[in-house]
């Protein structure tokens, strides 16, 4: 998506914001409060922060994400849910405190407010989804898209999508999967094999892919969806394979074809704007008010044994960035001069003071200050070092799907198993992990943070 597209409908947004605010103020003046209207502080007021906020509204539902990929339903389905929210917030802060007399004039005023805005919004955005569907129809101007299969379910599929009048695909080719069907030759240019897809990706920059794999082909999806989970990339598949998936999907019936659709992350974007904005708050409220604890746990640390109070190790974060975690120091230094070796339960490498930090999780408390700075949450699945992450993808390559959200310092499967003593353990809790990044929501957090502060208290972590 090109950023003039989006800075076009931020444009019609803010303009059309002004002008429902002066329409609504000038008709409360003339009609409710039987005024001449004159400009006035209140009035310059609203005309400088009402649009701000409702842009700042627009951008937490993710409006302006993507805006090609906006349709007319959806476009009006945000709308509505905007004006009618936006009109909340306003009438509460606004129009709540004025001087009426009766009650019936708030209701009056919130009607013309909403309906002012809603419809003078509405109509520009509807134009403007138009035109930009338009565009994307006409022949080479869609979104660059490659189907991954080319047997005959696959030829069928692009004979299906291609008669749709409505497409906005423009496909590029495609990629084979087994190496012996290619049906698919005479209507598209064959690409490569899945083995080269990330190649195949770049060179051709597509925006979007299509599964159309044959059921004895199935084995192999997982790994293509591993393969290609932190490329901003739409990704569709067919129906009948839906159990085969493990991700936030999402129906769509587009082409007159009925696909599903992986959603990279299905929290919504003002819940990730939530999260994040509780991750920072809570996270220096904690740093400030469990200052005492932090130094004399420092204090504990440092004469339990010789070293630093604090452990720094690198660990993989979001989108496979890796970052440094910090701990208080609970092993003995240079505990692992044969390379990474997990811990356990009965480890001789583990300090006294270590041993209870671990069970109440007072180890993890410095992770504060990783939340602060933007490499983990406070929930999500834990983040591991590469050297067990590769052994980990051996066994399953859908592990590497945990990156595709921020690490936390407490996780569901850290509440259900702490810290793992092997690879199998790893496996287990990853189980509850991917649970997690399918299922987000800030309702489940609050679960986690509950049960995580229940073996904090009860000192049942390990």
């Amino acid at each position: 998506m090109s950023n003039s597209e989006k800075l076009s409908l931020v444009l019609v947004d803010l303009i059309t914001a002004i002008g429902s605010w002066s329409i609504f103020y000038i008709a409360r003046t003339t009609l409710i409060e039987e005024k001449i209207f004159t400009p006035n502080a209140t009035f310059f007021l609203g005309v400088s922060v009402v649009p701000l906020g409702y842009l700042l509204l627009y951008a937490l539902q993710g409006t302006y994400l993507n805006v090609k990929r906006l349709y007319r339903f959806k476009m009006f389905q945000l709308t509505v849910f905007a004006s009618f929210f936006g009109s909340i917030i306003l009438f509460f802060l606004l129009l709540l405190d004025d001087n009426v007399s009766s009650y019936r004039s708030y209701y009056t005023s919130f009607s013309i407010l909403l309906l002012t805005h809603l419809s003078m919004t509405l109509i520009p955005r509807m134009v403007f989804v138009t035109v930009m569907i338009q565009r994307l129809r006409r022949p080479g101007q869609g979104f660059k898209t490659i189907i991954i299969g080319g047997s005959e379910r696959a030829l069928s599929l692009f004979k299906e999508v291609t008669k749709q009048k409505n497409t906005v695909n423009s496909f590029v080719g495609y990629v084979n999967v087994n190496g012996s069907d290619r049906m698919l030759d005479k209507a598209l240019p064959y690409l490569g094999h899945v083995q080269d897809l990330e190649g195949i990706l770049a060179n051709h920059s597509v925006e979007e892919i299509i599964l159309a794999i044959e059921p004895s082909d199935h084995d192999r999806l997982q790994k293509i969806i591993t393969k290609i989970h932190n490329l901003k990339i739409i990704v569709k598949v067919l129906p009948d394979m839906y159990d085969l998936l493990s991700g936030k999907l999402k129906m769509t019936n587009i082409y007159g074809t009925l696909f599903i659709e992986l959603n990279r992350d299905g929290m919504p974007l003002w819940q990730q704007a939530m999260k994040r904005f509780l991750d920072i708050i809570l996270s220096v409220i904690a740093c400030i008010f469990l200052m005492p604890l932090y130094m004399l746990c420092a204090v504990l640390v440092k004469f339990s044994s010789p070293g630093p109070v604090f452990f720094l190790q690198e660990r993989i974060g979001l989108d496979d960035k890796p970052f440094q975690i910090i701990k208080f120091r609970t092993m003995f230094v240079n505990s692992e001069p044969n390379g990474p070796q997990l811990s356990s339960s009965t480890d001789a490498r583990i300090t006294p003071i270590g041993r209870f930090m671990r069970k109440t999780r007072l180890d993890e408390f410095p992770q504060f200050v990783n939340v602060i700075l933007g490499h983990m949450s406070l929930v999500g699945p834990r983040p591991e070092r590469q050297y067990y992450i590769d052994q980990i993808v051996r066994y399953e390559p859908q592990y590497a799907l945990l990156n595709r959200v921020r690490p936390g310092i407490t996780s569901w499967g850290q509440v259900k198993y702490g810290y793992a003593e092997n690879v199998e353990q790893m496996l287990d809790r990853m189980k509850f992990d991917l649970l997690y990044i399918n299922n987000r929501s800030l309702a489940l957090d609050f679960k986690i943070m509950f049960y995580t502060l229940a073996i904090i208290f009860k000192a049942k972590g390990k």
